[in-house]
């Protein structure tokens, strides 16, 4: 059964799904719908065309759907999609799409997003992501699936994060992080790769060296970087993990994050 509390607003048009709750002063947009079994905690703004998927849960004073902080906004009806099962805490902001990249700004199912996080304009974010207290996206950024953001993580605006990745707390992304790598830094490098999250997705210890070698022979072997990528991609043809590596590196439009040893970064590390 749908519960919604009698100081909420939802305005006519609005689409509300099955066995929703929508706690206190909850405010609700004519163009948005709530999917089923969804949880409004209270004192929620959800504006614009924004859909929320089944199962999500959000917290006190989340704002979704408002119009994107870009000067090139336009005014027209962008969205937003929050997928299924997703938990967003306390002062998250999730903003629209501009008109100049599609118009819809994305998260993907089974995302959690803790206190403080922004999601900008434009961003398109997979399934499965994590996110700690006060992570920044800028605009246009695209997250891949499995992702794990630390806290106070700030990502510069059209930066894509290759699925399995983890950026450490206090980091500040400039160059998009290849999938599976370790990020770290006020102006982050890779310190090398996420071992615990392709453990917990059940990559075995064989699988894990030959990732390690095509790593360390991509970034720290003879010749220029493209020389390298080049025989890595040969040396390691028809490693499924290692070609997702490949594929994102082939197809960048932008600058890399690139690999520092550990060492180089000193205590920080």
């Amino acid at each position: 059964m749908t519960v919604i509390d009698e100081t909420a607003r939802v305005a006519s048009g609005a689409t509300i799904g099955v066995d929703v709750t929508i706690g206190p002063y909850c405010v609700i947009g004519p163009n948005v719908t709530v999917g089923a079994g969804c949880k409004l905690n209270g004192q929620i703004n959800l504006s614009g065309h924004t859909t929320i998927g089944p199962r999500t849960r959000i917290a006190p004073f989340v704002s979704i759907g408002g119009p994107p902080q870009s000067v090139k906004y336009r005014g027209g009806p962008t969205r937003v999609l929050i997928g299924a099962d997703c938990d967003i805490r306390e002062n998250v902001t999730v903003n629209a799409g501009t008109e100049d990249d599609g118009g819809l700004t994305e998260v993907g199912d089974r995302c959690f997003l803790m206190a403080g996080t922004h999601v900008a304009h434009d961003c398109k974010v997979g399934n499965g992501v994590t996110f700690a207290n006060n992570v920044l996206l800028g605009g246009h950024t695209v997250v891949g699936d499995n992702v794990v953001f630390g806290g106070q993580v700030a990502v510069r605006q059209f930066v894509r994060i290759g699925e399995g990745a983890m950026i450490v707390g206090l980091s500040g992304v400039r160059a998009d992080v290849i999938p599976y790598a370790l990020a770290h830094g006020p102006l982050a490098h890779l310190v090398g790769l996420n071992v615990i999250g392709l453990r917990r997705r059940g990559v075995s210890r064989s699988e894990l060296h030959q990732i390690r070698q095509a790593y360390q022979a991509t970034f720290f072997g003879e010749g220029t970087f493209a020389e390298r990528v080049a025989k890595a991609e040969g040396d390691y043809a028809g490693l499924p993990l290692v070609g997702t590596i490949f594929d994102f590196i082939r197809t960048a439009t932008r600058p890399l994050t690139m690999a520092v040893h550990r060492a180089d970064l000193g205590d920080s590390a």
